[in-house]
């Protein structure tokens, strides 16, 4: 008997998610809402573990980078496996659109109802930091982490940050792409580990990520308590730049159109045309 392949062919992966993003297309409103709210809240405690990991402990800034890409993989395991949807990840469902399987309102409904999903779930984990006062672990070292990582998202260029958004979502979409070729959990998760400890060791821009980073860096400037400022050594006018208009106008717009570039344009509609374009037109 011929032995079967513990993993699928890229042919056949290009197949797998066509037929998924069919699927993820045509779900209904309050499944679509809740499980983004669940992968947006998945991926906030990604960002949880990776701060906390990387916060105050001395490693060259390589090590840090690349410690802190590992245990944010967390975040994208718990949406494959978990099953939740995640806008980033959802730009391949360009695919079945550009195969003529889904219209174009079909498309913009699935990735509006993520994105905003996603930004609930994320701001609902904004508030259990607040709320449990975990930013003052380490003696305010966590907080500290927060407020830098918020600092450089918020003073990038608008051109750079599209930039950043594209690089950052042909690691995820990759990460997505080669989980449709796995059969078992251990290969879904090595999956998605390398992708995405390479983009955040890079230092690459992901939206719903940045939905969990600046707003709890936002509230943490204005609300917290003097206690905190003091621990850290520094004050709320270090962090001017961290404000709801650079959030928006300097990350959130540019890195989600970056997103989107990288994910359905870079990453879907190239396999759509390496497979299932010209697969269509030889059969």
């Amino acid at each position: 008997m011929e032995k079967q392949l513990d993993l699928l062919l890229p042919l056949e992966m290009a197949q797998k998610a066509e037929e998924v993003g069919i699927s993820k297309a045509n779900m209904g409103f309050s499944k679509t809402i809740i499980l983004a709210i669940l992968a947006g809240s998945f991926i906030a405690l990604g960002g949880v573990f990776s701060t906390v990991a990387t916060s105050g402990v001395g490693l060259p800034y390589s090590v840090a980078r690349i410690l802190g890409g590992l245990v944010f993989s967390l975040g994208l395991i718990l949406v494959i496996l978990g099953g939740a949807e995640l806008f980033t990840g959802n730009n391949l469902i360009i695919m079945a659109w550009a195969n003529k399987r889904i219209s174009t309102l079909k498309v913009i409904r699935n990735w509006v109802l993520v994105f905003i999903g996603n930004w609930i779930g994320a701001t609902f984990i904004v508030a259990l930091i607040l709320v449990s006062g975990h930013f003052m672990a380490g003696k305010g070292q966590v907080g500290l982490n927060i407020m830098n990582i918020a600092k450089a998202k918020c003073e990038l260029n608008f051109m750079n940050a599209i930039a950043l958004g594209v690089l950052c979502n042909i690691l995820v979409c990759l990460a997505v792409w080669l989980c449709f070729s796995a059969k078992d959990v251990t290969g879904k998760i090595l999956s998605i580990v390398f992708p995405i400890t390479a983009f955040v060791a890079a230092g690459f821009e992901h939206s719903i990520a940045n939905m969990y980073f600046i707003p709890l860096a936002i509230v943490l400037e204005n609300y917290a308590d003097p206690s905190f400022w003091t621990s850290i050594n520094a004050l709320p006018s270090d962090y001017a730049s961290v404000n709801l208009h650079n959030f928006l106008i300097h990350n959130l717009l540019p890195v989600t159109i970056g997103n989107i570039l990288g994910g359905a344009v870079l990453v879907g509609l190239v396999y759509w045309f390496v497979f299932l374009r010209s697969n269509k037109k030889e059969s």
